[in-house]
């Protein structure tokens, strides 16, 4: 079986970051995408507002480098969950799984030194990378090629 589904589009809010009670990193947001297509009575298009769910070490990167407003790319699966509301009705809810979260924009001014285009090294953040304390890993492990910048990082060019 495939569920797959990648979306575009800004997040509505910053992203809201919890730990669950056996200490797992998870973050969601609401992302507003854009059909591809018009609406044939009103001539515009309609925007859908997605959910989409990140755990561990995806869930720590969104919440550090994405904020309202910010335009990204997700990648994952299609979740479809049923849970019991307030008044005891049974509901279900549709939300995306993220397994990669991609920049969608660059930088934009006064960002700070996020990153621009692309998760750092190129890669898109999924796996978990192993790092040694104070410095950066390299996407295939080895911590050799990078090493920690001293100083204050709003002088990076990017």
């Amino acid at each position: 079986m495939l569920n797959h589904i990648v979306i575009m589009g800004r997040l509505v809010a910053d992203p809201e970051f919890r730990t669950t009670p056996a200490g797992v990193a998870v973050v969601t947001v609401r992302m507003a995408v854009d059909r591809d297509f018009k609406n044939k009575q009103t001539g515009e298009r309609e925007t859908d507002f997605i959910n989409v769910v990140a755990w561990r070490q995806t869930a720590e990167f969104v919440s550090r480098y994405f904020t309202k407003g910010r335009m990204a790319v997700v990648e994952g699966r299609l979740q479809i969950r049923p849970y019991t509301d307030r008044d005891g009705n049974k509901r279900t809810a549709a939300e995306v799984v993220a397994e990669n979260f991609y920049f969608g924009d660059s930088r934009r001014e006064g960002d700070g030194g996020s990153y621009g285009g692309q998760q750092p090294y190129g890669q898109p953040y999924s796996a978990p990378m192993s790092q040694p304390s104070g410095g950066y890993a390299a996407p295939d492990g080895d911590s050799d090629q990078f090493t920690e910048l001293a100083g204050d990082e709003s002088d990076l060019p990017f």
